[in-house]
């Protein structure tokens, strides 16, 4: 493998896609079905282009912790010989003290024991895609015969917690769910979820989420949330909420300031600057002319992930919330301004909804902050812990209420 010299190492993450847009299931709202495939869905990564790509996410990334992030289609239909070989060639090249990661996100319908062992061995952590209880999810997450899959997930979902693999929950949030916040959330709580991401669908005008639903839908489950779950369950949006109160950054891309550090990579190895963004016009280069390094400092990268600055609306820039969202993601910018060129997020009105109804909690952790910096202590929200108050009860019967 030919090795990448004198490049500016930043941190980034790749969604890989080897089997490209292949998957077993015909979900209704699947925006790569809606655009056509980008790649010949029939094969898969080539092992020279697997290899290629291994060495070149290690030597270009800073470290100490380089993250792999399997997608698809589906992943998981490539086998898991395909798997043992990317391992292999992960520590092939790492450099001393790097720690290496895996990820993939599934639709859970293919796991079995095998693919536990392996998760269990290789310290893989999973994303599941499942989207509430049974007659929520079969709505729209279908086999491409029309049959239902929820069963098949649930079963999925039961091997990953017996084997103790990590996963996260991934839930779109569609036209039928984001009426029924809490059946969707409790639903989640009962199969012992400790990890919850929500992904409302914004494909077109016509197929989107209502905006001020899905703030209703994120509100509800925050007050749930609020009330019995701190320290217990973590929902990505809120974890969102939180950071920003403690004056961290987003880890969201979406509500970053700008775009540009999650590329794709597809099975010939094109790299393009975002999985939405897979269009003519954006395609970064080819991992085996250009390194990935190489290709993650260029102009036209970095002027991608300025655009989500340079091209938000007037209405954005002097918005109360605008620290939480930053406008939100650009393909979601959809939303023609009367007067003026710039597009409005889809989701705009439910953003706004959802933080301002978090303001409250937010001013309360911050006055927490700014107690325990005083204090020289570390910051404790645990449900149970002691308010940081002083008051002597206990976080969840104090200033977690107020």
């Amino acid at each position: 493998m030919t090795k990448a010299k004198n490049m500016v190492k930043t941190d980034f993450q790749v969604f890989a896609k080897p089997i490209g847009d292949l998957c077993n299931m015909a979900c209704h709202y699947c925006y790569y079905s809606s655009k056509g495939a980008v790649s010949d869905s029939a094969q898969r990564m080539p092992d020279d282009i697997l290899e290629t790509y291994i060495c070149q996410h290690i030597q270009a990334h800073p470290g100490p912790v380089v993250r792999f992030s399997w997608h698809g289609g589906e992943p998981t239909l490539l086998g898991i010989d395909f798997f043992k070989k990317a391992v292999d060639f992960q520590k092939k090249y790492p450099p001393a003290g790097v720690l290496i990661q895996n990820g993939i996100q599934t639709n859970g319908t293919l796991l079995d024991e095998t693919w536990c062992r392996f998760f269990k061995k290789e310290g893989f952590s999973v994303g599941l895609s499942l989207d509430g209880p049974e007659h929520l999810h079969n709505i729209y997450r279908t086999t491409k015969s029309g049959k239902g899959t929820h069963s098949r997930v649930m079963l999925g979902q039961q091997l990953l917690q017996k084997n103790q693999i990590p996963y996260d929950i991934l839930c779109v949030v569609h036209h039928h769910n984001v009426d029924h916040p809490l059946d969707v959330y409790r639903f989640f709580k009962k199969i012992g979820a400790v990890y919850i991401g929500f992904l409302p669908v914004v494909n077109s005008l016509m197929d989107s989420v209502d905006p001020e639903k899905y703030g209703a839908f994120l509100n509800s489950i925050f007050d749930e949330w609020k009330a019995h779950d701190i320290g217990r369950i973590k929902v990505q949006m809120f974890e969102e909420v939180s950071a920003k109160a403690m004056g961290q950054d987003h880890a969201l891309c979406i509500f970053r300031r700008t775009c540009g550090a999650i590329p794709v990579v597809e099975i010939n190895g094109d790299v393009y600057p975002c999985d939405h963004f897979v269009r003519p016009g954006f395609k970064l280069g080819n991992l085996n002319t250009t390194p990935l390094g190489k290709l993650m400092n260029l102009k036209t990268m970095r002027e991608f992930g300025k655009s989500k600055e340079t091209y938000l609306a007037s209405q954005c820039k002097s918005c109360e919330v605008l620290a939480f969202c930053n406008g939100g993601c650009p393909k979601d910018r959809v939303q023609n301004i009367s007067g003026s060129t710039m597009k409005l997020n889809h989701l705009c009105r439910g953003y706004k909804h959802f933080f301002n109804h978090c303001l409250p909690f937010v001013e309360q952790l911050q006055k927490l902050l700014r107690i325990q910096q005083q204090e020289d202590k570390p910051v404790t929200t645990g449900r149970n812990s002691p308010c940081p108050c002083g008051s002597g009860k206990k976080f969840k019967r104090c200033c977690m209420t107020q």
